[in-house]
């Protein structure tokens, strides 16, 4: 594959739910527009987790795609606990994606993703859980974007589209003062999304 934009971004998702549907879709909607992306294809197959770490670190922005089987995969929350480490430095621009499920569920661990955050809670240490519920509890207060189940998908690609574009042009303009200036500064994303800190998720 060949990509254009030189800013990486890292797709972070539940592959057995998503990968075949939603993800492959998004996918394409990034290859026609020519955005630069990382997905990890095959999830666990053999790959170790630093690897993922390290494209993470690589990226400017990441999608968190949250669905209702996110919570099955210990993988999905370590990559997220990363995402929020580099986002707390100010490295990593986070988009929030609520795929068919709630954004109140993703933060209290509620409803169905709750169940299968708590099923795997039960054979992880204390420390992984208190950091994913941390990294859980942070992201969705991100401004994102959020699909119902009675929802267009191939509407809310689109919106999702747009929105990568714009973080990707708000990187640009950071990168062109650092050049310039010599100094970067960290500007605020001027994208029109919701603030999911009040719940007003941008539903379509």
């Amino acid at each position: 594959m060949t990509f254009f934009s030189p800013t990486q971004v890292f797709l972070n998702y539940r592959g057995e739910q998503l990968r075949r549907s939603f993800v492959s879709h998004l996918i394409d909607a990034f290859e026609r527009n020519e955005i630069n992306f990382f997905v990890d294809k095959y999830e666990q197959r053999g790959k170790d987790l630093k690897n993922l770490f390290l494209r993470i670190q690589e990226s400017k922005i990441a999608l968190a795609i949250f669905s209702t089987r996110y919570t099955e995969s210990s993988w999905c929350l370590d990559e997220l606990v990363k995402i929020k480490k580099l986002a707390d430095k100010k490295k990593l621009h986070v988009i929030p994606i609520f795929y068919k499920v709630k954004v109140e569920d993703v933060r209290k661990q509620t409803g169905e993703f709750g169940d299968n955050f708590w099923t795997l809670a039960k054979v992880s240490s204390g420390d992984q859980i208190k950091k994913w519920k941390e990294a859980l509890e942070c992201i969705p207060n991100k401004m994102g974007l959020s699909l119902g189940d009675k929802s267009s998908e191939a509407d809310f690609i689109k919106e999702v589209v747009k929105a990568v574009q714009c973080v990707v042009a708000t990187i640009g303009l950071e990168e062109e003062e650092e050049n310039h200036f010599g100094k970067k500064k960290r500007k605020d994303c001027k994208c029109e999304l919701p603030d999911l800190k009040k719940s007003r998720t941008k539903k379509l």
